[in-house]
């Protein structure tokens, strides 16, 4: 199975990424060809042999990583599978790569993997990087309904199938919209406890545009995915959850702005999950109006 790896780059963290550049090329069995998309930024000091994609400009999370998946051919298709890691992350294990083939290729409905993500320094995994709603084990493998962005792997025939993330986000809920029409083509996603990305623990509050993004890009998730009864309970879960964490007035005032800018923007091409899949979502356990 042929690996393909995208690392996306603002070029602020050069150490940060070449180290984890090192961590991909020292992955055990065949090499793992690398991409870095410098995201509004040109990439340097990376070693020789690694290719690069300078954008002109920032297109955002799904876009700078749909142009890495690109240079790997049409729908990433050049390869069998992508990592995509973010660039201050660290693959602490020689084996992952050699993981992710024997996962992909025991298992022909597997589309995802959604890597362990956990803190260098403490070994801690931050409750909000597993993603299923009991994570209180983070230890706990399992058939999850999303993934995490910087620390995964997708079969490129899910990018065949489905087309790639939605440009339009720019930065929030990008992954889940991939695996919720993943899920609904039929493909399984993976949580594996043990493919670990060392990266360090941060907020995701810290980006200036977080509460605007979350919302608005909720919004658009659930036009774009859900069946129409599901849109109002959906959203409506998701704006008492969000009222009952008490955030700051003016993140609320964020908050409200994207959730107004969801409903009056445009968010893409509407393809409504199946009611099976639906169902589907619920047996693994997280519904998607939760």
């Amino acid at each position: 199975m042929r690996l393909g790896a995208v690392i996306i780059t603002m070029g602020n963290r050069p150490d940060d990424l070449r180290a984890l550049v090192e961590s991909v090329r020292a992955q055990d069995g065949d090499p793992v060809e690398i991409v870095v998309v410098g995201n509004g930024a040109p990439v340097t000091g990376v070693p020789d042999g690694v290719r690069t994609i300078d954008l002109p400009e920032n297109l955002g999370i799904p876009g700078g990583r749909n142009a890495g998946i690109e240079a790997f051919g049409p729908g990433g298709t050049d390869v069998d599978a992508l990592l995509f890691l973010d660039d201050d992350g660290l693959l602490p294990h020689k084996d992952t790569a050699e993981l992710v083939r024997q996962a992909f290729t025991a298992d022909p409905e597997l589309g995802i993997i959604s890597f362990r993500i956990a803190d260098p320094d403490t070994g801690v995994t931050q409750r909000r990087h597993v993603p299923r709603l009991r994570a209180s084990d983070p230890m706990r493998s399992s058939r999850v309904t999303t993934f995490l962005g910087g620390a995964n792997a997708v079969r490129t025939k899910v990018f065949a199938e489905v087309g790639g993330l939605p440009d339009e986000f720019f930065y929030a809920h990008e992954e889940t919209d991939l695996a919720w029409r993943a899920l609904d083509a039929g493909w399984m996603i993976d949580y594996r406890a043990d493919m670990v990305l060392f990266h360090p623990t941060t907020a995701p509050s810290r980006h200036a545009v977080y509460h605007r993004m979350i919302a608005r890009n909720r919004v658009w998730l659930a036009r774009r995915n859900l069946p129409a009864p599901l849109v109002p309970v959906y959203l409506g879960v998701w704006l008492l959850l969000t009222l009952a964490r008490r955030p700051s007035v003016p993140a609320l005032r964020a908050w409200f702005g994207g959730f107004r800018e969801g409903w009056t923007s445009p968010c893409g091409p509407r393809r409504p999950m199946r009611w099976r899949t639906v169902w589907r979502l619920t047996r693994l356990g997280r519904p998607p109006v939760i």
